[in-house]
């Protein structure tokens, strides 16, 4: 075992006596297991299916035959991370890949892109040795049947010419490419239109000037439009260029994010075209041809499209009045929108995956989403709100353990990571596993969460470890008011951001946990600034470091292990590329300096996003041990 006693102060308050297990209590196992599918994408034709496969406890992308289920191929992710992927036509996909690899002394993440034939018999690396940091920023692919895309990417490391992208075009069953607009100074990101034209940069200049480059057509001069002095000013970008010279954009110029007409190339707003009352929307989704939107996508307390396509919009409506609204969801879609991936399933289950040709009746079940649980309904889950101490609301998922009363229960409190994110109802292996082990979970979308509008994520501003952990506490208040929760048997358990404010509750707010648990958290600010400032885009990074937290040190666990009071378990992966493993390392020295009561579980394989079933178990295994010792059920 990697699990390490660290040796500290004993928690002086006794534990209560756990409650008897549930008589259909669901083995620990079977919440450590792999999803049996996620991310499911049809080809264009709508006849094979590309999708994260679990394969012997790890993930693999897997391209099916839909025609003949026995046509089923493998790529392992191995030693690298399997990022994303994109069906360019109907025999090959473009696949985006990230490694750790040291340049100059330093651990620095790299990204590449590949071509991937459908039958696993090609892999073409795109250009990977005139390729710097930054290299999978799909901006296009051919809709015309062609293995064409346009990409984004640095060609090297450490020069102004050479750091800031250019866009190539490449051939992904070839790797043939060729430049197509080279870098520009101070230009960060390019977006093409769905005739894979460039139409424009974004820059931001030194002095802050933030702004455009723009051009009309397929080629000619950009042209500088749009400057703004003020480098906090949102800029909206196109989501589709439309054939009437006008784009559709995302703009919050209301308050929150909503959908207007853009004018073009003045980048002047026009009317708005949707928006909604309560919450921000969180993307489109084009149509076929890439011209104009078939739907809007909108997490309220669940997700939900709003479709704008009539033959989408109506699959969409029979699914809701066949199996209650919200309890289907279109995935996936053929080019013609006529064959479809559907998952039906809800917050308290994992669900199952149809295919269904909307052209005959039935839909044909293709696999389940979790194979060791299927679709066993597990425990309920609710929106909640609730009012902090300075008047806010603050919105909250809240699972509440099945078969049990629903008084004075034990409570895990769950912040989500980001923190510019958010928690909706929705399958969650984590809290569900919590839940069967008798815990309430409240999972609150605190101030500075996205989802709520500009102004509640400016109130996050700065609150790093402050407000932001008082909204916490006023969830603690809010659930013991209401008898829900018993207020003296509280731990803090969270990843990522939530695993900084497990670290930063054990450590400033000790007297409400009774214990922490970290995965991946951040204990260092300052560092976590520097290691991020590596990514294409660091000057924004910067900004936003700099507008979350006014003093990075006084809000860093690391420099205030004397002051931890509540026992901690701190896990981390040693290949976690988005949270440096050093991060954890730290405080778990400065913990065991000052002889706090601390264990540590550092995974060898592991990364940031639990891709694999061993690590899982370990992890579900000691955090099951840490709470049944600190704050048993």
């Amino acid at each position: 075992m990697r699990l390490k006693m660290m040796a500290g102060a004993l928690l002086a308050a006794a534990a209560p006596v756990a409650a008897a297990p549930l008589a259909d209590a669901i083995p620990l196992e079977s919440f450590a297991a792999l999803p049996t599918v996620e991310r499911p994408s049809l080809s264009p034709d709508g006849t094979k299916v590309a999708a994260l496969v679990a394969v012997n406890g790890k993930q693999a992308l897997v391209i099916a035959s839909l025609l003949d289920p026995r046509q089923k191929k493998a790529m392992p992710a191995g030693e690298v991370d399997i990022n994303w992927w994109r069906w360019v036509n109907d025999d090959w996909l473009v696949v985006g890949i990230g490694d750790t690899e040291q340049i100059q002394g330093d651990d620095i993440y790299v990204t590449r892109v590949a071509g991937v034939k459908a039958d696993m018999s090609k892999f073409v690396p795109i250009h990977w040795k005139q390729t710097g940091q930054d290299a999978d920023d799909l901006l296009w692919a051919a809709r015309d049947g062609s293995p064409r895309i346009l990409l984004q990417k640095q060609t090297g490391y450490f020069t102004y010419e050479d750091w800031y992208p250019s866009v190539w075009e490449a051939d992904v069953s070839t790797g043939q490419v060729r430049k197509v607009v080279p870098s520009q100074t101070y230009v960060y990101g390019w977006d093409a239109d769905a005739a894979g034209n460039v139409r424009l940069g974004l820059y931001f200049e030194s002095e802050n000037r933030r702004g455009v480059l723009y051009r009309t057509g397929g080629a000619g001069k950009f042209d500088k439009v749009l400057l703004k002095k003020d480098p906090d000013a949102s800029i909206p970008l196109p989501q589709v260029y439309r054939p009437d010279g006008k784009a559709v954009v995302i703009a919050d110029d209301g308050g929150r994010d909503e959908i207007y007409e853009m004018d073009l190339p003045s980048f002047t707003l026009g009317k708005k075209l949707f928006g909604d009352a309560r919450y921000d929307v969180e993307g489109v989704i084009a149509n076929s041809v890439g011209t104009d939107l078939d739907g809007i996508e909108i997490i309220g307390k669940s997700y939900r499209v709003e479709w704008l396509n009539p033959e989408l919009k109506a699959v969409q409506t029979d699914l809701d009045a066949t199996l209650g609204a919200g309890n289907a969801q279109i995935l996936s879609w053929s080019r013609d929108r006529k064959k479809l991936l559907v998952r039906v399933g809800g917050a308290t289950h994992a669900g199952s995956l149809f295919y269904w040709d909307t052209r005959q009746a039935k839909m044909n079940r293709i696999g389940w989403i979790d194979n060791n649980l299927k679709g066993r309904d597990l425990s309920p889950v609710k929106t909640v709100t609730y009012t902090a101490r300075d008047g806010t609301q603050i919105e909250a998922v809240l699972t509440l353990p099945r078969g049990r009363a629903h008084k004075n229960l034990p409570l895990i409190m769950m912040p989500h990571g980001g923190p510019v994110a958010r928690d909706h109802e929705m399958y969650d292996w984590w809290v569900q596993f919590l839940a069967e082990q008798g815990y309430a979970v409240l999972q609150p979308n605190y101030r500075g969460s996205s989802g709520y509008g500009v102004r509640f994520q400016k109130l996050g501003e700065g609150q790093w470890g402050l407000k932001m952990q008082d909204d916490l506490l006023d969830g603690i208040a809010w659930a013991a008011k209401e008898g829900i929760v018993d207020a003296k048997r509280v731990c803090i358990v969270g990843a990522s951001y939530g695993g900084y404010a497990a670290m930063r509750g054990a450590q400033r707010d000790a007297a409400a946990y009774r214990c922490a648990i970290s995965y991946a958290g951040v204990s260092d600010l300052s560092a976590m600034k520097r290691y991020d400032r590596q990514f294409l885009g660091g000057k924004n990074a910067r900004r936003y470091w700099n507008k979350q937290v006014s003093d990075f040190s006084a809000v860093s666990p690391r420099f205030h292990a004397a002051e931890f009071g509540t026992p901690i378990l701190i896990a981390h992966g040693v290949k976690d590329k988005r949270v440096p493993v050093k991060q954890s390392r730290w405080l778990v020295e400065e913990l065991k300096k000052a002889g706090k009561t601390h264990q540590y579980l550092e995974q060898k394989e592991a990364d940031h996003h639990f891709s694999r079933a061993e690590d899982r178990l370990e992890f579900l295994k000691a955090s099951k041990a840490f709470l049944d010792r600190y704050n048993p059920s």
